[in-house]
């Protein structure tokens, strides 16, 4: 039976304890998953970084660093990050659920700390859906943006004045070091990324168009990052705001990752927010009863609408006042989900060392 434990991560707690047998130290595998970012769509509240989720793997020894990805790339990724120990050139891709700004935006300050200091490369694998071309003529795009990442400082003169100061940074700047990855965003689970024993699969869900989830398999344990998937009926009658895709990614995973709305914002409550926009979110009752049904041991509640302790979500009023972390936990608990139930802030973790 595995054995596992909950950490409110710090750089002091980070390293997995080391199992003794006959006097012997023992190197067992483990997965570490971190919320960088719990911000709640595109306001800032408190500071809180930007969407994204950092799933590392490995052993005893390598302080369960040995492969690192991070899932989503919300604003203040990189500071997140410094304070976790990572340098980005270390990690070893990103993958992107969706590409609104508030889980993409992150990810040019990334490259471009890499085309600062590793333009030797190696290029980050950037996993993402192919283009989508939407029913209203416009087309969501992960490869336009990574191709443009770096426009804004070459049309400003910066990439050529860091070029004139260090002739061996890539001429084409970060955009040049972003090795894309997109495939085929398909309604049933797929791999599409792999190192050693940690295989990654994507399985298309709803939100907006190309949106992916995720799920993360290793020898120690497995992750699933939903993202801000929600149901394809777009609002009731329906049987769940949960995405249907995401259960059957998340069966027998250990933990799941997943973007919440509280019911307090629902049309029926007067707080204003725009109901198209609810109703495309997994509310928390439901989570708390999919992670019932899929079996999860670990039910991490990330990117929070609204948020801990703020009085507004953006423009609208929380009815009846800032929300706690019990708040959450509560309308978990309504589902019958008896489950471990992580209410996120930035830099909360859980790590799951294997037998």
């Amino acid at each position: 039976m595995k054995t596992r434990f909950l950490v409110r991560l710090c750089p002091a707690l980070s390293i997995a304890p080391l199992l003794l047998f006959s006097g012997a130290t023992l190197a067992e595998p483990c997965l570490r998953v971190t919320l960088t970012g719990t911000q709640g769509g595109p306001p800032v509240f408190n500071g809180q970084a930007g969407a994204g989720t950092l799933v590392q793997y490995g052993d005893s020894e390598s302080s369960c660093s040995s492969v690192q990805l991070q899932f989503d790339t919300g604003r203040g990724t990189t500071q997140q990050l410094s304070k976790l120990g990572v340098p980005v050139e270390k990690l070893n891709a990103v993958f992107l659920t969706h590409m609104h700004s508030d889980h993409s935006e992150g990810l040019s300050d990334i490259a471009q700390l890499r085309w600062h200091f590793s333009s030797a490369g190696p290029k980050l694998d950037l996993v993402c859906s192919q283009d989508v071309e939407t029913e209203n003529g416009y087309t969501l795009s992960c490869n336009g943006f990574a191709e443009h990442i770096g426009d804004t400082l070459i049309a400003s003169g910066e990439m050529a004045q860091r070029l004139s100061e260090n002739p061996k940074r890539l001429t084409g700047g970060p955009a040049d070091l972003l090795h894309v990855m997109a495939f085929e965003n398909l309604p049933k689970a797929q791999q599409v990324w792999q190192l050693d024993d940690v295989k990654v699969s994507a399985i298309q869900s709803q939100h907006i168009g190309g949106h992916a989830s995720y799920r993360v398999d290793t020898p120690a344990g497995s992750v699933v990052i939903g993202g801000d998937a929600g149901n394809d009926i777009p609002e009731p009658p329906r049987q769940s705001s949960t995405s249907e895709q995401v259960e059957s990614l998340a069966m027998g995973a250990d933990i799941v990752v997943h973007s919440v709305i509280h019911p307090v914002m629902g049309p029926d409550q007067g707080s204003g927010f725009p109901p198209p926009i609810y109703y495309r979110q997994s509310n928390a009752l439901d989570l708390g009863a999919l992670a019932k049904r899929t079996g999860t041991e670990y039910l991490m509640l990330t990117h929070l609408i609204p948020p801990l302790g703020a009085e507004k979500q953006g423009p609208y009023p929380i009815p009846g006042g800032a929300l706690n972390e019990e708040d959450y936990r509560s309308a978990v608990l309504d589902s019958g989900y008896t489950g471990n139930t992580i209410v996120g802030t930035d830099l909360i973790s859980i790590q799951i060392p294997a037998d």
